[in-house]
């Protein structure tokens, strides 16, 4: 409370004091931005009933941006004082007219830059620390012994990650955003041995848990019937037969689809990627410039939407990290190519549809083109109609192991747990299973999507790109899909 009994906006405050900086930086630039990022997190990681990590970080800093005759500058600095601003604004300043030798295309403040003001914050109930360090470790020890329903289990873990984020944003040219994000991370599984055979199971995937909220999406109801199930299976899983080498449909849960989607289908569309910046380290993309609105990316039944907008999936925002609005977009329309993962400067620079992407995982990186939401929308179809239709296939559950190039075109993944289907239904446990096939004949042979009672959306907080590295959260959500004569294979377990 402020002396005369008033509330105080500490985020107004904020917002009016990076202003003021704004105001007061001593430099020739046509355009100045200042983002502000705070950010605490909290890990908590337990192993066979023992507490292995309890550790707790937050971090505080900002990143300069300025625009010189058409050139981008960056530096960072992690003090907010007036004279660290002003200093790190000459150090960008700087590095934009040392850039204008190799100047690849001029930027313009009003187009790549414009006036933004608003707000975002994510619908949360309650933070993870509402919990003490002991009662985190008491629920993750319950987890691993739920886990070991057998004594062929040979390693149970069980983790859970916080994070709080605020971030501002201001302009010389009028803008304010202040956004704050709540996110949750929980994973657990099991790893069971017979003799030479080993399997792994857990919930969903590698770290597929991640959701924007609170405490609610881990003590969920049906939390210990989910993780007696994982442990049950892993035991399911050395008696398996081997997933058979053939030709066959493929029926994928949604968390695997997430791994297929953020591989074949969100990294291939950014737009920075078709232009070459991510050659030397994170590789190209078989889409080029002049696919966009023509390419037959999938079946007709292919609809993929970039979502920041969808409440409590792991990537929503407001506003990206230059101000740009997030909005719901079509990427992939009824299996053709409508526009690319690129921020207002790529959309400029390569002339094609983009969408407000441009994201830095921290205070001290420049935000660059990535991923947020890419969801597949959902279809007609329940569950039991699509396995009802194939009659012989294999369905698969989450990711175990991925492996494609560097232009996003042949592709082998393996997922964790399987199903023979035969005759419309679902009979044999299978083993190792895996699937390989290029993209876009993959997604051609898409011929079912399951309707919106068979939707499930993940998330990952490891998605890499960048020099420097930066590595992000991305959310993904998809129905239940059936693919049509995809090659199968078994090993690898």
């Amino acid at each position: 409370m402020a002396p005369d009994g008033t509330a105080v906006n500490l985020n107004e405050i904020m917002l009016s004091e990076l202003t003021k900086a704004i105001a007061s930086i001593e430099v020739s630039a046509d355009w100045l931005g200042i983002r502000v990022v705070k950010e605490t997190s909290s890990t908590h990681n337990v192993r066979d009933g023992l507490p292995q990590n309890n550790g707790k970080s937050s971090t505080t800093g900002a990143m300069l941006e300025v625009l010189v005759d058409g050139c981008v500058g960056y530096a960072a600095t992690n003090s907010l004082q007036p004279q660290s601003l002003q200093t790190a604004a000459e150090i960008a300043y700087k590095q934009a007219l040392a850039a204008r030798e190799w100047l690849i295309y001029p930027f313009q403040a009003a187009t790549e830059r414009p006036k933004v003001v608003g707000q975002y914050t994510s619908g949360f109930l309650k933070p993870l620390n509402t919990l003490s360090p002991g009662e985190i470790n008491d629920l993750l020890i319950r987890i691993c012994h739920t886990l070991k329903v057998s004594n062929q289990i040979v390693q149970t873990i069980g983790s859970a990650n916080a994070t709080e984020r605020e971030t501002w944003l201001v302009s010389s040219n009028g803008s304010e955003v202040y956004q704050k994000f709540m996110f949750l991370g929980t994973h657990y599984g099991a790893t069971a041995q017979d003799g030479a055979i080993v399997q792994q199971r857990t919930h969903n995937g590698l770290h597929a848990n991640y959701f924007q909220g609170g405490l609610e999406l881990f003590n969920s109801d049906k939390l210990w019937d989910q993780v007696q199930q994982i442990g049950e299976q892993v035991v399911e899983l050395l008696t398996a037969e081997e997933c058979p080498t053939t030709r066959t449909n493929l029926v994928l849960a949604p968390d695997q689809m997430m791994l297929q989607i953020h591989e074949s289908v969100g990294h291939p569309l950014e737009i920075d990627r078709i232009l070459g910046d991510e050659r030397n380290y994170a590789g190209g993309s078989f889409v080029k410039k002049s696919d966009f609105g023509h390419l037959v990316y999938g079946s007709p039944q292919m609809n993929i939407t970039f979502d920041p907008t969808v409440p409590g999936e792991l990537a929503s925002y407001g506003f990206d990290d230059t101000g740009a609005v997030a909005t719901r977009e079509y990427l992939i329309k009824e299996g053709i190519l409508q526009r690319g993962l690129g921020s207002l400067e790529s959309q400029a620079r390569a002339g094609v549809p983009g969408v407000a992407c441009a994201r830095a995982c921290s205070w001290n990186r420049p935000a660059i083109d990535r991923m947020a939401n890419l969801n597949l929308e959902p279809g007609q179809a329940t569950f039991d109609e699509i396995i009802a239709l194939v009659e012989h296939g294999v369905y698969m559950e989450a990711n175990r192991s991925w492996s494609i190039d560097d232009q996003r075109y042949k592709f082998q993944f393996g997922c964790e747990y399987a199903k023979l289907i035969e005759n419309g239904k679902l009979t044999k446990t299978l083993r190792n299973p895996n699937y390989r096939a290029t993209t876009p004949d993959f997604w051609g042979s898409l011929i079912n999507v399951g309707n919106s009672s068979t939707w499930k959306m993940y998330g990952t907080p490891l998605c890499g790109k960048g020099e420097p590295n930066q590595t992000i959260w991305v959310g993904h959500g998809s129905p239940v899909c059936a693919f049509a004569n995809i090659e199968v294979f078994g090993g690898g377990g």
